[in-house]
């Protein structure tokens, strides 16, 4: 059964978290909705796990002819493989790096050619590297950088109304708490494994680190497992300026000929 968390709600505008779509052997992620009025746009919807429950459980809270955008933060399958079926079913453009606009048209192939793959590129929207702010529903989105924390080409979003900062892999985690994080010091032991692995270096992470401080968003939602506000948003950040990760633990052991062992 879907879980849709209701993040934030005034004024019409609404930020909604669906979690628990997956079934079976896919790794567990979140898909987020930001709605405004009659306009709608949904962040890092996911592939083929993902998209029949997420269009269920998002028909019931959202008109799908209001999808106005969707917004990669990236290019893997679980963010956007889903691709070929919300553009046939809705008239919504897909937001996504520059460096990863070219090569969506891998992932919906019925689209590639004549008149039809003229409509495709018309409705992706690559994004350079210093980002953007979308209009959205007489407000605004904003496309931020987050280049090598995980993805060569990725970006964070934010909703100034609600104060998220949708942080696609960064903090994301594995088997810690869901939802809202109580125990950061027990939690931060879930994002430790994922992070000193796929976080390109600590230098990238602090330069995010001091953009996102700029901002002080009220919470901070990754697309795997749980989610920061309150003090925890701080901690989080903290605890992710100081990470070693990436190329900072590498040496030549990393680099070793493969050894004969049959």
């Amino acid at each position: 059964m879907a879980q849709v968390d209701t993040l934030f709600s005034e004024n019409g505008h609404e930020v909604l978290r669906f979690a628990d779509l997956v079934v079976g052997e896919g790794v567990q992620a979140n898909q987020f909705c930001i709605r405004h009025n009659d306009r709608a746009a949904l962040i890092d919807p996911g592939g083929d796990l993902t998209y029949t429950p997420l269009t269920i459980a998002l028909s019931r809270r959202v008109n799908l002819d209001g999808l106005e955008y969707i917004l990669a933060s990236h290019q893997d399958p679980d963010i956007i493989a889903s691709l070929p079926r919300w553009l046939m079913h809705t008239r919504c453009q897909v937001v996504v790096s520059r460096l990863w606009s070219r090569f969506l048209p891998h992932l919906a192939s019925s689209y590639v050619t004549g008149k039809m793959g003229e409509q495709l590129q018309a409705r992706i929207l690559g994004i350079a590297d210093e980002g953007k702010m979308l209009p959205f529903a007489g407000t605004e989105l904003w496309v931020l950088p987050a280049h090598f924390l995980h993805s060569v080409g990725n970006f964070s979003f934010y909703d100034p109304l609600s104060g998220i900062l949708f942080s696609g892999d960064v903090g994301a985690s594995l088997g810690g708490e869901e939802g809202c994080v109580d125990n950061f010091a027990d939690h931060c032991h879930s994002m430790q494994g994922f992070h000193r692995r796929y976080m390109a270096s600590n230098r990238a992470c602090r330069l995010w680190v001091a953009m996102v401080r700029k901002l002080a968003p009220r919470m901070i939602v990754p697309q795997h497992g749980g989610y920061f506000q309150g003090d925890n948003v701080g901690r989080f950040l903290d605890w992710l300026a100081q990470l070693e990760c990436g190329v900072d633990l590498l040496d030549s052991g990393n680099y070793r000929l493969p050894s004969a062992d049959w």
